[in-house]
Parts: C-alpha cells; sequence; structure tokens
C-alpha cells in the first residue's frame, strides 16, 4: 500500500514539474515575445504622423480667406496654443493615468477581456489617448480583436518614440467632436466662436466630453446630455487634483453661448481666385489631389482683400440685376505682378466658370498700344502722322480686300499723329501701321509682352480681332506701368507644408523685355485717351469717365461687337476688365456697352483713394516737347492746342508748326522772362536765323 501511496505522489510531483516548466517556458516566451514587440517597434522606429488636416489660404497680409472644403474642418494648433483647461479636462475623463503608462493600461485591459468573454463579444474598451490616437491616425473604428491589437502594437510605437506632449498634442487635434470638427481648434471655433487657447474652464469641460458619442453630448444636439456629461467631467477633474470645488460649482453654472457654426465669410472670398490658386497648385507645383485637400498646407497668395471687396462692390452697384452680361476682371501690383483681385464672373455659386482666366475673348483695341510699342522700335514717334480716312486694303496680291471702319465712321480725311489716332482709337492708322510693320510683328511683340494665346497673323489682328484672355492683357499692360520689365502672372507667394517647412517660395525674377525710353513713350501716349486736347474729329475714348478720375491714369479700352474692354494703369496699379454675353452675341444694349469703362474707374479710384497720387517718371533717354497734337510739329503760341508729349531722345519733331501764323496769339498766363525770350526767337529758329 505505501508502494502504490509512493508512485503515484511521484507521479504527481512529475506532474507539478512539468507544469511549472511549462508555466515558465510559457511566461519566458510571453516576456521573450513583449520583449521582442518591443526591440521590433524600436526598429521600425516612429510611425509617420501625417494628420488630415485642412489647407488654409492667406491673402497677401496674412487674413485667413478660405480652407480646402471636403465638408470636415480640420486645423492643428501647437500644444502652448491649447487651453490648459481642455487638456486636464481630456486627460480627466479619457486616460487618468495618461503620463503613468507605456501606451496600454493593463488593469483596464483585464476588465474589458472579462467583460468581453461573459458576453462573448467586443463590448467594452479600455483604450488609452495613445491607443485612440494611433487609431484616428492608421486604423478603422471597427469593434475587432484584429483591430485592437493592431492599435495596441501602434499606441507602443508611439509611445517609443515621441513624448506625452506630442502624443497629447497629436490626440487633440484629430479627435472628433461632432458637426465635421476634427481637432480641438476647429471644434472651439464651431461650439464657441474662439480659438482652443481661449477655452473657459466650462466651455473646456463641455467641450471634452463630446467625443464619447457626438451625436448624443453635442450641445448643438442636446444642451441637458451635454451639461449633465460636463457634470461628470467636472468631478474627475476635481478628484484629480485639477481645480477647486469652487471652481466646480462655477463651470457648473456659468452660462455658455454655443455659436454651433463656422464663420462663412472666409469662405466667400475671391472663390475665382482660390481656384486658380488651387490649379496651381496642382499644375505649377504638382501637388496631388488629396495633399492639396487635407494635406494641412498653408498657401500665403497675393490676394489684396481690400481691392477684392472693392472689385465686387463696383460690379455688384453698377451692373443692372436684369442685365445677362458677364465679366471677367485683374488687378496686379505692376512692380512683381502680384495679382491682388479676380472676379471671374457675377456669380460663382451660378458659375464657377473663370472669365478673367478661362475665357479667350476678343481684345479690341486693347491690342494697339501693344502695337505702337512695336511701331517705336521701328522707328515711329508720337508725331508720326498718317492719313484716316475710308480705306480699303488689298492684300495676297490682289486677291483680298480687308475695309475696316473708325467707330461712328469719323474720319479726318487729314493726316493724324500715333499719339491722337491712339487717343481716339483710329482703326485705319492702327491697320496701316500694322501692315506697314509686317503682320508677324505684331505676334512676335504680344509674346514679349507675355501674351500665351495663339495669335492669327491677320490684317484685322491690329483691331484686336484674335482671342486673348484678361489675365494676359492686363499682365501685357503691366509692362508699360513698370518700365518694360516682364513677369508670370504671381498668384502664390509661398506653401507650408503642415510641418510649417517651406516647400515653395515664389522666386520668379523679372526680365527687362521693353526698352525703358520707349516704353515711358507709349505709356504717356496712352495717358491721352483721357485728355480733350486730343479730341478732334473724333473725341477721347476716355472721355465719358474722365470727369470720375481723380489723378494721371494711363490706358486703353477697347469693343468689338460682342466684347468691350478698359484696361488701364497708375505706377502703383494695373487693372482690366472684359464685359460680354458668354454665348458671344451682339451687345446691342446702350447700358450694356458701357459697364466695362465705369467698373475700372470705380475700382481705380476707390483702390488707391488713400495712396499718394504718383506720376510717370521720365527716364533718361526720353525728352518732352510741346506739340501741336493735330500734326505733330513743335507748338508755336498761335496753335490753338498744344500738349506736353515725349519722346526718345533724338526723336523729338524739329519743325514748328506754320498752320496758324495768320491767327492771333492765344491768351496765356504771364510767364517767365526766360520763356518770353524763347517766345520772341522761335520763328527766327523756324527760318533757321
Amino acid at each position: 500500500m505505501e508502494i502504490i501511496t509512493n508512485s503515484r505522489f511521484n507521479r504527481a510531483m512529475k506532474y507539478l514539474r512539468a507544469l511549472i516548466i511549462i508555466f515558465f517556458s510559457i511566461l519566458l516566451l510571453c516576456l521573450a515575445g513583449i520583449l521582442g514587440l518591443f526591440i521590433y517597434a524600436k526598429i521600425l522606429g516612429p510611425p509617420p504622423l501625417a494628420v488630415p488636416q485642412s489647407t488654409l489660404y492667406f491673402s497677401n497680409d496674412g487674413h485667413l480667406i478660405g480652407e480646402s472644403n471636403s465638408g470636415e474642418k480640420r486645423y492643428w494648433v501647437d500644444i502652448e496654443d491649447i487651453s490648459p483647461h481642455i487638456i486636464h479636462a481630456t486627460v480627466a475623463i479619457e486616460d487618468r493615468k495618461f503620463y503613468d503608462h507605456f501606451g496600454l493600461d493593463l488593469k483596464r485591459i483585464a476588465g474589458a477581456v472579462v467583460a468581453d468573454v461573459k458576453a462573448m463579444a467586443k463590448v467594452q474598451g479600455a483604450s488609452t489617448i495613445t491607443q485612440q490616437y494611433a487609431r484616428n491616425l492608421f486604423l478603422s473604428h471597427e469593434k475587432s480583436w484584429n483591430r485592437k491589437l493592431s492599435e495596441a502594437f501602434y499606441a507602443i510605437r508611439i509611445e517609443m518614440n515621441y513624448t506625452k506632449e506630442q502624443i497629447l498634442e497629436g490626440y487633440l487635434n484629430t479627435i472628433y467632436y461632432g458637426h465635421g470638427a476634427y481637432g480641438v481648434q476647429a471644434a472651439s471655433q464651431f461650439y464657441f466662436g474662439k480659438d482652443a487657447k481661449n477655452l473657459t474652464l466650462a466651455e473646456a469641460s463641455m467641450l471634452a466630453g463630446i467625443p464619447k458619442g457626438p451625436s448624443l453630448y453635442s450641445p448643438v444636439v442636446s444642451t441637458e446630455k451635454a451639461k449633465q456629461r460636463q457634470a461628470i467631467i467636472l468631478q474627475e477633474m476635481e478628484e484629480l487634483g485639477k481645480i477647486h470645488h469652487e471652481q466646480l460649482v462655477a463651470a457648473k453654472n456659468e452660462k455658455l453661448k454655443i455659436i454651433g457654426e463656422y464663420s462663412q465669410q472666409q469662405l466667400s472670398v475671391a472663390p475665382y481666385f482660390q481656384d486658380v490658386v488651387k490649379n496651381l497648385l496642382k499644375t505649377k507645383l504638382n501637388i496631388d489631389d488629396r495633399t492639396i485637400d487635407l494635406g494641412g498646407l498653408r498657401v500665403y497668395t497675393t490676394l489684396n482683400t481690400k481691392q477684392q471687396k472693392i472689385a465686387e462692390k463696383a460690379v455688384q452697384e453698377t451692373i443692372s440685376p436684369d442685365s445677362e452680361i458677364q465679366l471677367g476682371f485683374v488687378a496686379m501690383n505692376p512692380k512683381n505682378h502680384y495679382v491682388t483681385a479676380l472676379v471671374g464672373g457675377r456669380d460663382y455659386e451660378e458659375s464657377p466658370y473663370n472669365r478673367a482666366v478661362q475665357a479667350i475673348r476678343q481684345p479690341g483695341s486693347t491690342m494697339k498700344p501693344i502695337l505702337y510699342y512695336a511701331a517705336l522700335e521701328k522707328g515711329f514717334t508720337p508725331a508720326t502722322t498718317m492719313r484716316s480716312e475710308p480705306t480699303t486694303f488689298t492684300f495676297n496680291k490682289g486677291k483680298d480686300q480687308y475695309q475696316p471702319h473708325n467707330f461712328n465712321n469719323k474720319y479726318a480725311n487729314d493726316e493724324v499723329t500715333m499719339a491722337q489716332a491712339l487717343a481716339v482709337s483710329d482703326n485705319i492708322y492702327a491697320v496701316k501701321t500694322h501692315l506697314f510693320l509686317n503682320e508677324q510683328t505684331l505676334v512676335d511683340t504680344a509674346k514679349k509682352f507675355g501674351i500665351t494665346t495663339d495669335l492669327k497673323k491677320v490684317p484685322s489682328l491690329a483691331l484686336g480681332t484674335s482671342g486673348a484672355k484678361v489675365i494676359e492683357m492686363v499682365n501685357a499692360y503691366s509692362l508699360f506701368a513698370n518700365g518694360g520689365k516682364a513677369s508670370e502672372p504671381v498668384f502664390i507667394k509661398r506653401v507650408e507644408n503642415y510641418d510649417g517647412e517651406v516647400i515653395y517660395e515664389n522666386k520668379s525674377t523679372e526680365e527687362q523685355q521693353l526698352k525703358p525710353d520707349l516704353t515711358f513713350v507709349m505709356s504717356h501716349m496712352m495717358t491721352g485717351m483721357f485728355d480733350p486736347k486730343l479730341s478732334g474729329y473724333a473725341s477721347v475714348t476716355g472721355a465719358t469717365i474722365s470727369n470720375q478720375l481723380t489723378r494721371p491714369y494711363a490706358g486703353k479700352s477697347g469693343s468689338t461687337k460682342a466684347d468691350h474692354w478698359m484696361i488701364g494703369f497708375t505706377p502703383q496699379l494695373v487693372s482690366g476688365i472684359w464685359t460680354g454675353y458668354d454665348n458671344g452675341s451682339e451687345i446691342t444694349l446702350t447700358a450694356d456697352k458701357k459697364y466695362a469703362k465705369k467698373i475700372w474707374a470705380k475700382f481705380m479710384e476707390e483702390s488707391l483713394a488713400t495712396k499718394p497720387i504718383k506720376k510717370f517718371k521720365p527716364p533718361k533717354g526720353v525728352k518732352a516737347v510741346s506739340i501741336n497734337p493735330t500734326n505733330g510739329k513743335l507748338a508755336t503760341p498761335q496753335c490753338p492746342v498744344s500738349r506736353i508729349t515725349y519722346f526718345s531722345k533724338g526723336t523729338e519733331p524739329t519743325e514748328y508748326c506754320t498752320d496758324h501764323l495768320d491767327q492771333p496769339k492765344k491768351k496765356q498766363k504771364p510767364k517767365k522772362k526766360k520763356e518770353e525770350e524763347n517766345e520772341k526767337n522761335w520763328l527766327q529758329r523756324l527760318l533757321g536765323r
């Protein structure tokens, strides 16, 4: 009997030793597995924290003008810019041991496992803040053991490579607060209309309760449930020693003003302009669509919000609501070619088609200054004369004919100067100049001005019958305003990624494309459209708006049957506008024909109202003389009209006007002695004595 008992005892001990060995083997394997897991996590290094964020767009002065619109609001703020109240409230309700664990709370996990086993399903969570952050970044929100294990592994990796402050910052910037708001900054703006750094204890404790169930605890959905959740959070904060009881009571009783909406003003600023910027991000900077929408980019643009508002206001106040006329408008700083305002149509919501940068329309006589600059390079001067009369041009060895007409069929039937022909927009003079230079000359010169749209090499090109874009024409006129320096239009100054690193900075340089002396001569000639001294057989084309202008401007209007343009500038600002019907039909209503000039005048006057009046400064190489604008000869005291006109040195006229020798001397203001001596000797100089 004793032998049997010993045998059983020995077998029991044998089994016990085996169990102990198995237990410790399993334990060692588990420890080795855990150690291996940590080593593997360390080898993998930090997981990329590529958090989806809204791309933000800023104006030239740094104001937010828009953001990517995907139905979600995602902003990133540094932890220093988050109220300590929301930090303490979040830790208190979501993860009290956040600062003590390594990413996993084993006690909470054990409790959750027991609950799940009892229910035979995944019913209880035990996620730490780190695990929730990992889930927000890398995983779905399905309740499964596989997802839970992946979540734990990512949490370990995050804890091993980032500080608690970095983890908390990331969590607060990615957690969902309902109503499309991701992150504490977006939530603060939506619920309370303020930045996260300015949240009070009452606001923070209410906000911290929302992520558990935005559809339940949002104060927009249920004020009662939001308050109940807030009370629990305040209690937790008191137990952790983050607030005193008096603070708890005050926060519970504080009456909160819930905004419950995002600022729509930011999203309505220059939508056509923003479309251009987004297109450039994709086509010029080669940034993919997802990064543009949710890459957290900060795009700093050239938009001047004041000028943009002025432009939109001028359009709204000028064009009749009953009119079907459309428009494209661009304003630009000629010094750096920054686009400062842009309107692509009357209503973006109704039609996002951008007529300022997409529409190709006939520019009409706004092409003439480019033609006449080419003529200056070929030896013409503002005093060069040609005959203005009904003319039929033949070309292609007499096979084809072209018969342009002046507006209202008004002709001088005499010689006219280039200066006057430009001011009254004489078409005959323009076509004669164009054909004299050779049709290719204008095509090549337009390219020097930055016009990239293909132009047809035809006689009527002088009158702007080949289409161009508003942005091209305004950019071309910038060369007149800045002394001939060419550059592409600039919309984006700088782009930063979500981490604040500059990934693009505009470094476009201006190229001296035109001759400064001839550019100035041309610019001064373009002031003539507002000068009644140049009216004669026809009125100057700016006569209808000259009484609205309070400073010197240069410019040119243009029109075809279906298009009306006005482009003008000062040394500080260039702007241009096209008006017409989208279907290209003829503009017959008188009111519709006048909108372009009126809008341009309103915009320029209001935009420059607070700026000093600047005249066009003559460069070296030009000379000013007083001429008779009708015949281009040096004016005499007997000439009824004289105008100061600039010439490239050596090209100014030397012959005096003799057309009015029998005319009585016109009354003039008292002159200085030197001027009187010059007048006495003018006839002797004329006769060569």
